[in-house]
């Protein structure tokens, strides 16, 4: 069995909340968050210190935070040498001076917020960064010695056309950052958003029109020399998230903050979602979980098959009852088998959800 070698840590505190945004996120002042920094580290301890691999600040901005305090949590921590150190960052937060300090810090992956580089769909989003601002935290972050940049990307948003997408990548590909994610928007309940597609304001992006979209990201992104080596996620040679890959390789991590999900000893937990409730449990020692579903062998075989798939280029190597599963999602072109593994096809990735939803 593997051992537990990855932590996300819940940074809650925003600038802003975003229209689209259903995350657990709020505003908060210098004493909130220095308040819950100390609560952060008291949960760490409440786990054994497991020699970790990766650490994932994500939020919320992580990058509201001080290097002081992200110092201060990664000290807490047991942490290989070579290990694969993130934090999320919003182009709003952050100067050269404040990218080259996380460093010092012991940060060494920055994923930045980018969302879009067109200054109306920016807008549209509630973002509070303009496109010149995105593009400026980028070259911070290479002056500041950032090596291993990701950038956050969106598609499929209101009114936003394919030449507005192909704007988009071609300006991301100038960059040429060693990963990037994009995600297509999801209409959330409880948001900005949600309230104006009710309401007839915005309307859905067409599905072919979204499906092309998406087409046009994999191949723009293939032609500009980036694998796209998960569902959402592209990158240069060597230069995979190690962090999500071990969710998507279905390992044990664990989550800490509020909110947080984490998946340790057989057991995938939340955190509880109310601040207040968080820091009482913390201080009298308790771990803050709200709710835990214990993973059996047949779930965890299932798990491993759906994260697996997600992973384009390694695939599943499928057993018993699953063979013949596989071998039917191969004729009908969901699937392609090399040797005994089995990926997606071009076909499986564009109706990646209808193919997972098989093996439930």
């Amino acid at each position: 069995m593997l051992m537990l070698s990855g932590m996300y840590i819940h940074i809650p505190f925003c600038l802003n909340k975003c229209n689209y945004c259903d995350f657990l996120s709020f505003k908060s002042t210098e004493e909130e968050r220095e308040k819950y920094v100390t609560a952060l580290i008291n949960e760490i301890n409440l786990y054994p210190k497991f020699p970790l691999e990766t650490v994932y600040f994500g939020g919320g901005t992580p990058s509201l935070l001080t290097p002081e305090q992200v110092s201060r949590i990664l000290n807490n921590l047991n942490i290989k040498n070579n290990a694969e150190i993130t934090l999320e960052v919003n182009p709003k937060t952050v100067t050269l001076e404040k990218f080259k300090l996380f460093k010092k810090a012991g940060i060494n992956r920055v994923s930045i917020g980018i969302q879009s580089f067109n200054n109306e769909l920016l807008k549209t989003l509630g973002r509070l960064h303009s496109s010149s601002e995105g593009e400026e935290a980028f070259y911070f972050a290479r002056k500041a010695g950032f090596d291993n940049i990701s950038l956050d990307l969106m598609f499929s948003l209101p009114n936003q056309t394919l030449k507005d997408l192909k704007s988009d990548l071609n300006h991301l590909f100038s960059l040429r950052p060693e990963h990037f994610s994009i995600y297509s928007l999801i209409w959330e309940e409880g948001t900005d958003f949600f309230s104006k597609l009710e309401a007839g304001i915005y309307k859905e992006t067409d599905n072919d029109l979204e499906a092309s979209m998406y087409e046009l990201i994999i191949d723009e992104a293939q032609k500009n020399g980036y694998i796209h080596y998960e569902i959402s996620n592209f990158c240069l040679p060597e230069k995979r998230a190690i962090h999500n890959t071990k969710y998507w390789k279905n390992e044990e991590y664990l989550g800490i903050g509020i909110g947080a999900s984490g998946y340790y000893q057989d057991v995938r937990y939340k955190n509880v979602l109310k601040i207040p409730e968080y820091y009482a449990k913390i201080s009298d020692n308790i771990k803050p979980v709200l709710e835990e579903e214990f993973v059996d062998s047949d779930e965890k075989e299932i798990y491993e098959y759906i994260l697996g798939l997600r992973i384009i280029p390694d695939g599943i190597i499928p057993k018993g009852k699953y063979i013949d599963l596989c071998n039917n999602l191969v004729d009908e072109g969901f699937l392609i088998k090399n040797n005994f593994r089995y990926i997606l096809s071009k076909k499986g990735i564009l109706m990646a959800n209808d193919v997972f939803s098989k093996f439930i």
